[in-house]
């Protein structure tokens, strides 16, 4: 017997993305997470759902699962954090401090992630000895 499945419509939580600055839709191998206000986060294993719905409405969107777990690992603890609905510090930015999503973004798309409705930035795409670590 086929099971039903059922969307989840993130139209709120992703309206609420669209007003605050900084957010946006991050996806890894973890699952999506969805920023949406200062320290208000929506997380959960559905991707592509949200991704496609994220995507349509011109939500920027970064997806690093196709980027090597060491990369990503180096990106998150070297690289600042997203400055969602919150203030930027001062540049220049390292590991723990809030920059903008574009600044942060060029990271991501420089290792291969794929990047989405960010100006300015476009997904890269990496060589294979880039997406691992030296």
């Amino acid at each position: 017997m086929l099971q039903q499945q059922t969307l989840t419509d993130y139209s709120a939580d992703i309206a609420a993305a669209l007003a605050t600055p900084g957010g946006h839709l991050s996806i890894g191998r973890g699952g999506f997470t969805l920023h949406y206000r200062d320290g208000a986060m929506l997380s959960g294993y559905g991707c592509e759902a949200i991704k496609t719905q994220c995507i349509a409405t011109g939500l920027p969107v970064i997806d690093s699962r196709c980027v090597a777990f060491d990369v990503v690992v180096k990106l998150t603890l070297q690289e600042p954090l997203v400055a969602v609905g919150r203030e930027l510090d001062p540049a220049p930015w390292h590991g723990l401090a809030y920059a903008p999503l574009h600044a942060v973004a060029i990271h991501y798309a420089t290792a291969g992630a794929e990047v989405w409705d960010i100006p300015g930035v476009a997904t890269i795409p990496a060589p294979a000895e880039r997406k691992t670590a030296p």
